[in-house]
């Protein structure tokens, strides 16, 4: 298990009321906060895939793009990547190609993570980038968040 500074327990809140507010939107909440090499918040997401009839509008993957429109480069060297949930292939995939240097995730996610619940993509052999993986920041919060979400959808089906 990780030790977390209480600065990124801060940052990690921030991707929280992210969560909050795509599920607001009946998105599934997830939240997601990029900081580039001095500490500096530069882009926020949240989960927009029925808002924006979009698949891969993850809140990693839309976090990324926008720091790397502001950066002006698809290289995010140095940048660390705070998402509420460990990301699945596609949002790994996403920081090893934009060349994130770490990703700090909150709940693990049994069905879709590629951190390590369901693969461990980072390992493959023949990347040509390896960025620092490490998980279980407000790991309680950030799966009450989701359970909570599933919850009250199931109830509302029964309806």
């Amino acid at each position: 298990m990780h030790s977390y500074t209480s600065e990124e327990e801060g940052l990690m809140r921030l991707a929280l009321k992210e969560a909050a507010q795509a599920a607001l939107a009946g998105e599934v909440p997830a939240g997601a906060i990029v900081l580039n090499g001095e500490g500096e918040i530069v882009a926020v997401g949240r989960n927009r895939v029925i808002g924006l009839s979009d698949p891969t509008a993850h809140a990693e993957t839309l976090a990324i793009r926008e720091a790397s429109s502001k950066v002006g480069n698809y290289r995010l060297t140095g940048f660390t990547l705070f998402s509420t949930l460990e990301p699945c292939a596609m949002c790994l995939m996403a920081a090893v190609h934009a060349r994130l240097d770490t990703i700090i995730y909150g709940a693990r996610e049994p069905r879709w993570g590629a951190a390590g619940s369901l693969v461990d993509l980072a390992s493959l052999p023949g990347l040509n980038h390896r960025l620092t993986l490490k998980g279980g920041l407000l790991a309680d919060e950030c799966a009450a968040i989701i359970s909570s979400f599933f919850k009250h959808k199931r109830a509302a089906g029964r309806r």
